[in-house]
């Protein structure tokens, strides 16, 4: 893989800088291996130095235990790479330190540890139970198994996250809960403990059950922040510090550690997407798709290495450019993200879920940014989507995007077709975003039926739904923000103020999103608020400084060639 340093600057440029002495972190990576040559030179192994505090691909950290010598170093990196949700290599590294010391019981742990996924909120419960009864049959017999308290005290808490078997009552909510306190409880006991304050901190981010809760994430940050400033290159602290500052509230205090994660582990494709977390809250689209440029091209050379196909973590990187590009004016180089996309998702190597649902979002996040409608029909035939083969989210979301396309076309006919077709699908199923998607077909439909009232009133409930959601991350879901449809619903009847209000709503929920600042600025300057619309266009004119020639035109009907001094060239 290359290593390379992120500029400091939020530049359009998609160049891959090579690594340069400039970069303090990669200077000392530098220094280290240097380091280690020399003392090959003098006749010393590598293993001469601790194996629990070597520097990897991975970061770095420091852990006690009692397995044998020889598995030192795949237990480390499986470590490391845990902490970076690498989780299928980091199970194949903690197996390896198995088969090298096969009663390593911090090595069963690891794998065990490996089927949970906080973040994601998910949990493979029976692969985790298999894993710890190739150490040993029960917890009473693991615990024996173990040579000091410490290593007792991680058994019990896994115990605790997966229960005493698959019998247990207890809901993964329960169990997710009961985990944090065990960790609690462990972390205090081992204060200088660094991996046990990490995983502590990740618990607490795994019982945000119902989403994100500012109190529980900033609970979580308070944790991994002292990690942070004790070990700068521990993978865990900068990423779950990334986490946890992932809002748009918060994200300025995320901007320490996305700064140097990817340069931390630039061994983990994970590692090299999560900084976008951070750049996408604050609207810093070139650095976000720099990010998940790198996240790419290190997962598609492991598929290509692997003879396998392209994993979820790459679909992820894809998903997030191309949303990335759209917020950049660089449509083209949107469509050829989506063609990228296009060639994975139809590989049949890959096993991913990410691929199928690539497949119905994308090409409705295409036809929305863009406004292109005319082409989405195109963009889900492109995809090769099997319609009958979708879950309850990607059928509804594909009738609800036919619906939209076509009443934005004038063609009320085929959008109410596809209205009751989304009805259908939808049936009793309570999840909002999907509720979201139907009221706003229903509203988009009555706006463009001749019935205002009618198309307010849906419109409003859709908004109204949507901002009592938690606040998420990266590309929005559903693919058009309910505020941001009423504000230009709102715009369209010749009411500005209450437009603007809603382009603002949106906005604080997905910074610097570029069909809301337009409204924005069409909204303000209509309400007569010149230098709040005049703000928002010079937000756009930087947003889409390197945007394609065809969008700039745009740009100039909307804020005058005179004011940009932008030119036709790109």
């Amino acid at each position: 893989m290359n290593l390379h340093c992120k500029p400091d600057v939020d530049s359009g440029s998609q160049v891959i800088l090579p690594i340069q002495s400039s970069c303090p972190i990669m200077h000392r990576l530098i220094s280290r291996g240097i380091l280690v040559l020399a003392l090959f030179a003098l006749g010393l192994s590598a293993l001469s130095l601790p194996a629990h505090a070597q520097q990897t691909d991975f970061g770095s950290t420091e852990f006690e235990n009692s397995g044998a010598e020889a598995a030192q170093a795949p237990f480390l990196r499986g470590l490391l790479m845990l902490h970076s949700f690498e989780y299928g290599d980091a199970r194949t590294a903690f197996q390896e330190a198995q088969e090298i010391d096969p009663d390593f019981v911090m090595a069963h742990w690891g794998e065990a540890m490996t089927h949970n996924h906080p973040v994601w909120m998910e949990q493979d419960r029976k692969a985790a139970l298999e894993a710890l009864r190739d150490l040993a049959p029960s917890p009473r017999a693991r615990l024996e198994m173990a040579s000091t308290k410490r290593e007792k005290e991680y058994l019990r808490t896994v115990h605790v996250l997966y229960g005493a078997g698959e019998d247990d009552p207890r809901s993964k909510e329960a169990r997710d809960d009961a985990y944090e306190d065990a960790m609690a409880d462990l972390a205090a006991q081992y204060p200088d403990d660094l991996d046990a304050q990490a995983f502590h901190a990740l618990s607490i981010l795994g019982t945000a059950h119902e989403g994100r809760d500012f109190a529980t994430y900033m609970r979580a940050a308070a944790v991994v922040e002292e990690v942070f400033d004790a070990n700068p290159e521990h993978p865990g602290a900068a990423h779950y510090l990334i986490h946890a500052y992932d809002d748009p509230v918060h994200a300025p205090l995320g901007l320490r550690p996305a700064r140097v994660y990817a340069d931390i582990a630039p061994g983990a494709a994970h590692a090299l997407h999560m900084p976008s977390h951070i750049f996408f809250a604050l609207g810093q689209w070139a650095r976000g798709a720099a990010s998940n440029v790198d996240a790419y091209e290190a997962a598609n050379t492991t598929a290509e290495e692997r003879g396998e196909g392209l994993d979820g973590g790459g679909f992820h990187a894809l998903h997030w450019l191309h949303y990335a590009r759209l917020q950049q004016g660089q449509f083209e180089d949107a469509r050829s993200v989506f063609e990228t996309t296009k060639t994975h998702a139809n590989d049949s190597a890959v096993s991913t879920s990410y691929a199928t649902y690539m497949q119905w979002y994308m090409p409705l996040a295409f036809a929305v940014e863009t406004e292109q409608w005319d082409q989405y029909d195109a963009l889900v035939e492109a995809m090769d989507v099997e319609a009958s083969a979708l879950d309850t989210r990607g059928t509804v979301t594909l009738h609800a995007g036919r619906g939209l396309a076509a009443a934005q076309q004038g063609n009320l006919s085929s959008a109410r077709s596809a209205l009751d077709e989304a009805k259908a699908a939808l049936g009793e199923n309570e999840t909002e975003a999907l509720r979201i998607q139907v009221r706003e077909l229903e509203g988009l439909i009555a706006l463009k039926a001749g019935n205002p009232d009618e198309a307010l009133r849906h419109l409003e409930k859709a908004t109204a739904m949507e901002v009592e959601r938690p606040l998420d991350f990266g590309p929005p879901f559903p693919a058009k923000p309910a505020p941001e449809l009423y504000g230009e619903a709102l715009l369209a009847l010749d009411r500005p103020d209450e437009a603007l209000a809603q382009f603002n709503t949106t906005l604080d929920r997905y910074s610097d999103r570029a069909r809301s600042l337009w409204g924005k600025a069409q909204a303000a300057a209509q309400a007569g608020k010149t230098d709040v619309a005049r703000n928002a266009r010079a937000t756009l004119v930087a947003q889409w400084e390197n945007a394609d020639a065809s969008v700039r035109r745009q740009l100039q009907s909307l804020t005058g060639t005179a004011d940009t001094g932008m030119s036709e060239s790109r």
